[in-house]
């Protein structure tokens, strides 16, 4: 893919896992309709942009075809890089068309993720892609099984956070918009200071910034936000508030999963995983505030996932814990922006009082107490976009 990245314009862009499936689906439904062979497919990535990918090692049987798309990662320093992702497309005594994993690809087996408990990781956005390319290509009332493997998945899934997840024996099929973004982090960090500076060039004294694609989505579908006017700044929360004090942004309105609005609220500016994970240690402690009870904080405790933990809190009717958390997210930032010599206690990242009273009592003060402009305000979401908490 020679597609260049507008974010980062001298880096390559790439195509996702999701989008390998895709094709080779596509490809493979081709090949047992028509019996000829296919070298290359058409297919247009949920962002919408079309792609023709080169098909490999093509197989046409009785009842079957299987063949292959290579991951491409364009100029992203990505794991998956280079992985074979096939797909065998088989005539089924129904109608319709089915979609499982085989070898290479993981199984759920916790809960807290867009996949159920027991199926594979093929994530929904991909699973929709299959289904509406092979479906055009079928009579109605021919149906057919997609089965997706990569051959090296297992080994892969080690070098992965799949582990951690409780994801086990493959990779996950993944892909939100199909393309992959390079993430030269200079350059996107250039990117999303340009982005900055064209809402303060528009008039607007407002930032709305989103950690990811559960704000976008939220941003779009819910507030009804075009495209232009919020910023997806990824990981850079730090960067992108320091940002906003630099360049007299008035008001900021933090938006995003809470996975990674637990890791601010534990005072971690960078939520990449590489700076540490403490999100369901920082939920239990926001939940132990709010009057659970130890036997709850012990089962939040032994979840793996942010996700995971929303369903333990509602059950317990404690969403009060949700805005706890979204308030320790604007007094850290407004401690960011506004750093005080706090000579009583501070929170670990863990989000435990290291002593004395307890910090966000402290950074209450001190945000009240602020000189300059900058107002901050935030909102959290599950995965599915339900709004969680909000200060």
């Amino acid at each position: 893919m020679t597609h260049d990245s507008e974010n980062t314009p001298n880096l390559r862009k790439g195509f996702t896992t999701g989008t390998c499936a895709q094709g080779a689906a596509k490809a493979a439904t081709l090949m047992l309709l028509t019996g000829k062979v296919q070298d290359r497919v058409e297919v247009e990535t949920p962002s919408g942009v079309k792609l023709r990918l080169p098909v490999i090692d093509p197989e046409i049987g009785d009842r079957h075809s299987s063949c292959g798309v290579v991951k491409d990662s364009g100029d992203d320093p990505d794991t998956t890089h280079g992985v074979k992702i096939y797909a065998t497309v088989s005539f089924s005594g129904g109608q319709g068309v089915t979609i499982r994993g085989g070898q290479g690809v993981g199984i759920v087996t916790r809960a807290g993720l867009a996949i159920p408990v027991g199926e594979h990781a093929i994530n929904p956005t991909p699973r929709e892609m299959i289904r509406k390319e092979v479906t055009r290509l079928l009579p109605e009332d021919q149906g057919v099984e997609v089965i997706i493997t990569v051959p090296n998945g297992e080994a892969l899934a080690e070098e992965t956070f799949n582990p951690r997840l409780g994801i086990t024996g493959g990779i996950s099929i993944l892909g939100t918009t199909g393309i992959v973004e390079p993430r030269s982090i200079d350059a996107y960090k250039t990117s999303l200071s340009l982005q900055l500076e064209v809402i303060k060039a528009s008039g607007s004294g407002k930032a709305t910034l989103v950690l990811g694609y559960v704000g976008e989505r939220y941003c779009k579908n819910v507030l009804g936000l075009p495209g232009d006017s919020f910023i997806k700044i990824g990981d850079h929360v730090g960067f992108m508030l320091d940002q906003c004090k630099k360049k007299g942004i008035e008001e900021v309105f933090l938006i995003g999963h809470i996975g990674k609005l637990a890791k601010v609220a534990s005072g971690q500016f960078n939520t990449h995983c590489r700076f540490g994970d403490h999100r369901v240690e920082t939920i239990a402690h926001h939940a132990m505030r709010c009057g659970a009870d130890r036997e709850t904080i012990e089962v939040i405790l032994r979840e793996k996932t942010a996700e995971a933990t929303i369903g333990i809190v509602r059950e317990k009717g404690l969403m009060k814990v949700f805005d706890d958390i979204a308030r320790e997210v604007v007094l850290r930032a407004k401690e960011r922006i506004n750093p005080v010599r706090n000579s009583g206690g501070a929170l670990n990242p863990t989000g435990i009082v290291q002593k004395g009273t307890h910090a966000s009592k402290e950074l209450g003060i001190i945000s009240n107490g602020v000189k300059g402009k900058l107002s901050i305000r935030c909102i959290i979401l599950s995965l599915e976009g339900e709004v969680l908490g909000r200060y």
